[in-house]
């Protein structure tokens, strides 16, 4: 897969970088060429020093070409702003964005535009948190979310399963 990315700070770098492993071509995209550090020696895809809502700069980096596009910057108007031009003007089949604000999501949401808040996302993990009354356990989604993996519990639930099925022959 090709993958644009708009933002290189903490969210952006850590996306290339997991794309990058998995072997897709990922290009990135910041106004600051330091935030490109962040993305390590072993970042085997392009960076592009820029204005990712400029179609010119958008262009030379390969939107027309590319496969899906996430805006991940600090500010939502940037990543709104992005977003429809990668989808609306350039056509691109998966473009998904960061909007930090709950009710922008669920405007541009109903507007057809794909995004995921980290204040809900947070918000909700932060509540299982505090309700979980045995914390040694958890879910594989919180688990992931919090960068850990999945939980021995459930991996062991999920070998078990495959082996009963079959899967592991």
């Amino acid at each position: 897969m090709r993958l644009l990315i708009l933002g290189c700070g903490r969210v952006g770098a850590t996306l290339a970088n997991l794309m990058n492993k998995d072997g897709h071509e990922v290009t990135v995209i910041d106004l600051n060429s330091d935030a490109f550090d962040r993305l390590g020696a072993d970042f085997e895809g392009v960076t592009i020093v820029g204005d990712g809502t400029d179609e010119d700069v958008l262009i030379r980096a390969g939107i027309e070409e590319t496969d899906a596009f996430a805006a991940v910057t600090n500010g939502d108007n940037r990543n709104i702003l992005a977003a429809q031009v990668a989808k609306y003007t350039f056509g691109v089949h998966k473009v998904i964005c960061r909007i930090y604000d709950p009710i922008r999501q669920e405007t541009y949401n109903a507007l057809g535009l794909e995004s995921i808040s980290p204040t809900v996302v947070g918000a909700k993990l932060l509540k299982t948190a505090i309700l979980n009354e045995a914390p040694r356990v958890q879910s594989a989604v919180q688990s992931i979310a919090e960068g850990r993996g999945m939980p021995l519990g459930e991996r062991e639930k999920s070998l078990s399963t495959k082996a009963a099925t079959g899967e592991n022959r």
